[in-house]
């Protein structure tokens, strides 16, 4: 049988777990972090004009993720484009696929309405802010 531990070592022994499970903690939050898929301190709307490329590209009555730009182009209707930041308004993860009409986010799972940017599921509670866009001889243009 082995010699009972001294006060001192057992008191090491109890912080060194303690600090342990802090560090476990803080591994766990960031897990939870939104620095791989954040828009980062960049703003959620462009601030000045940006060409997305052929208007064509997003199909009438669909809809197109432009991730690189934070931004989800709909087209309700031949000629009709409406565009929404891909931001998500819970963390500020850009979105990353749109299924059947909703824009997914990947990092809490909010799913918002590509067509409205209305949320069809939180965490996320504020919709999509709206972005102006306009067919200009062929092309898409935001902002």
């Amino acid at each position: 049988m082995s010699a009972p531990q001294s006060p001192a070592r057992r008191t090491v022994l109890k912080g060194a777990a303690a600090l342990a499970g802090t560090a476990g903690a803080g591994a766990t939050l960031a897990a939870c972090s939104t620095e791989t898929d954040s828009g980062g301190n960049t703003p959620a709307t462009p601030t000045a004009p940006v060409d997305l490329g052929a208007a064509a590209d997003v199909p009438v009555g669909g809809a197109k993720l432009y991730r690189e730009n934070k931004l989800i182009v709909s087209c309700p209707a031949e000629g009709e484009y409406k565009a929404f930041s891909a931001q998500c308004t819970h963390a500020g993860c850009v979105l990353d696929k749109i299924v059947e009409g909703e824009g997914n986010c990947p990092c809490h799972g909010s799913r918002f309405d590509v067509k409205t940017g209305k949320v069809l599921r939180g965490p996320a509670a504020t919709p999509l802010p709206a972005v102006p866009v306009r067919a200009e001889n062929g092309k898409l243009v935001v902002g």
